[in-house]
Formats: C-alpha cells, sequence, structure tokens
C-alpha cells in the first residue's frame, strides 16, 4: 500500500505505544489517498441509507486534487483511517462530513475515537478562525449520540432528527382529504425558482428548522439553500419530475412545495416540503406528498425518503399516518459565538 508522507505544523500526534496517529491537514492529500477510504464510506451510505453517494465521493475528490477543501485526516503508519472536512459560508463553518474506517484493520484507536479527534480539530479551526460566529453539522450516517461527545463539550446544541423511509409499492395507508378549494396541485418549472425561495423563508419563520439551518431565515439564505439542492449533487440528483408546487388558484401565489432529488436508481429522497402557515392543516402537504409518491412510482422507483426534526412533532406524526417508517436518528449541532 502506498505510503502517505504529508505533514504539517497543525499535526496532532497522538502516542499510544508503538502506533502514533497523526492529525493532519487534508489540503496534503490527493484524491488517489482518500480513494479507498471513500468507497467504503459509499458501502455504508448504500446499505444504511439506500443513497449513492458516489456524486458527492466525486465532488470532494475533485475539491480534494484543487486544494481547497478544508479539513483534517488521521493517519497511522502510512495508512488513512478517516477525514473530516467543512465550509465557510460567510460568518458560519458547516462540517460537511466525517468518517472513519470501520474496517477493523488499524489498531491504535477505535472509528468513535479517530472521528473524535477529527471533529475536535475541525471545532477548534473554526471557533478559531476571524469572524466565524455560527458552526453548523448534521451526521446524517452516525446514529444518534455516535459522534456527540465533542460537540457536547464546546456547547453545541443539539436536535436528534429522523430518517424516514417509504416503500413505494404499497398503497398510502390512509384515505386522502379533499384538496382545500382554490388550490391545485402542479409539476415544479424553472419559473419557481425565485418564488421558492420566498415561500421558504415565510414558511419557517419562528420555525425550529431554522435554529438548524439558518439558510432559511432570509431570501439570500433560502436562494443559496435552493442552489444547493438543485445545482449540486450533495443531495442526490435533483429531479424536477418529481417535484411540485400548490398555487393558490385565484391569487396566483405559490403556497407550498416539495422537491424531490435522486439518490439511487430506484430511490427519491424529499429534500424539501414545506407550507405557508396559514396554508396548514388543510391536507395541502398530503396532496404534495402523494404527487411526489405517485410521480416516482409511475417511473419505477422503490423507495422513498426524507428527514425531519423530531421536535416537529406534527409534521413526524403526518409522515407516519402517511406510511413513512423511522429508519435511524441522527444529530444535527449548533455552535453560536
Amino acid at each position: 500500500m502506498k505510503q502517505l508522507t504529508a505533514y504539517t505544523t497543525v499535526e496532532r500526534i497522538l502516542s499510544l505505544g508503538a502506533c502514533p496517529v497523526e492529525i493532519l491537514d487534508l489540503r496534503h492529500f490527493a484524491s488517489a489517498d482518500l480513494q479507498p477510504l471513500l468507497e467504503e464510506e459509499s458501502s455504508l451510505w448504500m446499505e444504511s441509507l439506500a443513497w449513492d453517494y458516489s456524486s458527492s465521493a466525486d465532488m470532494i475528490l475533485r475539491y480534494l486534487d484543487a486544494k481547497i477543501l478544508p479539513g483534517y485526516a488521521a493517519l497511522e503508519r502510512g495508512r488513512l483511517l478517516g477525514y473530516c472536512f467543512f465550509v465557510y459560508e460567510g460568518n458560519k463553518g458547516v462540517v460537511g462530513d466525517l468518517y472513519a474506517s470501520r474496517s477493523g484493520n488499524h489498531t491504535a484507536l477505535p472509528p468513535s475515537e479517530v472521528e473524535n479527534q477529527l471533529v475536535q480539530h475541525v471545532i477548534a479551526t473554526l471557533q478559531q478562525s476571524p469572524g466565524i460566529r455560527r458552526i453548523e453539522a448534521q451526521l446524517l450516517i452516525h446514529a444518534s449520540g455516535e459522534a456527540s461527545a465533542p460537540f457536547v463539550r464546546e456547547k453545541f446544541q443539539r436536535h436528534p432528527r429522523i430518517f424516514m423511509k417509504m416503500p413505494l409499492q404499497q398503497p398510502m395507508p390512509i384515505p386522502m382529504r379533499p384538496l382545500a378549494a382554490g388550490i391545485e396541485i402542479r409539476r415544479w418549472s424553472d419559473q419557481d425558482y425565485q418564488p421558492a425561495a420566498g415561500l421558504i423563508t415565510a414558511a419557517y419563520r419562528g420555525h425550529i428548522d431554522s435554529d438548524i439551518n439558518d439558510q432559511y431565515r432570509t431570501m439570500t439564505g433560502s436562494l443559496r439553500f435552493l442552489n444547493n439542492i438543485i445545482r449540486f449533487p450533495g443531495c442526490g440528483v435533483f429531479d424536477a419530475a418529481s417535484s411540485f408546487v400548490a398555487v393558490h388558484r385565484l391569487t396566483r401565489t405559490n403556497v407550498g412545495l416539495i422537491l424531490c432529488s435522486r439518490v439511487k436508481d430506484d430511490t427519491g429522497h424529499v429534500t424539501q416540503v414545506c407550507l405557508l402557515p396559514e396554508y396548514r392543516s388543510q391536507g395541502i402537504g398530503e396532496h404534495l406528498i402523494a404527487a411526489t409518491r405517485d410521480a416516482l412510482r409511475q417511473r419505477g422507483f422503490a423507495l422513498l425518503t426524507l428527514t425531519v426534526t423530531e421536535a416537529n412533532a406534527r409534521a413526524v406524526e403526518l409522515y407516519l399516518r402517511l406510511g413513512f417508517a423511522t429508519s435511524r436518528i441522527f444529530d444535527a449541532f449548533v455552535w453560536e459565538g
């Protein structure tokens, strides 16, 4: 196996007998160094979430070769054990991914401790970065509590979130209520992009999810959120054919939306579903989800997934009634300086 020789002044060596583990700057490595680890991680995404992580992995490797991906790597005897990267968004830092090998071939530290060391370095770097006043992290492939220790020590707020699955072969378990009078559901179009940002900002005002993702709080942030999920592969490939808007016929105003991405050949993932507050509890959300479900079923998809904040009890209850089941619970973390 290729021996890696990158060193940096910010390295940390954990001396455990004859097996030191080094934490090194990620930008000293090339895609060939990280690829085996990403292939292992991609298998975990597929197994636990039915999610094809290959497009995200390819993007990470491109950024790594361009030397523009800040983060850290854990190294033992020339073998890459794990990595964690982050990005800067104005005065905010976002932890992009965290993974340590589960192969069992290393001897110094278990994967959980490797990940803790990596996260500690990322948190310290972000907290010491000029102008950074907020840090966010959502660790989808880590069960709740699995990687929480470094965040809890640094006084992050912790928000359990639920990953849910709905098999598309089965019918919806409850009868559909009639769609509210004056509302129509139509497929997403490019012209909906700008109005959708305003809708998201209004829908999440004072909502728990705007505490977790501050992009929802402003029109500029909502546009950035839409850009990330529609034009980049971080949450799968945006699927306009299974994305819909709810429109008030009289005013032609968009009052709700559901956006879906393809995360695997036969799996769709709801990246956003929201309604203006005054249009909730009228069955519109049910019809939006049904529209996405039916569009995917007609094209042979087998599974629909989504994530929801555990504290959003009304949404959790709705999804359970519609046939979604809890697959795993993971954590979102927020720090405000």
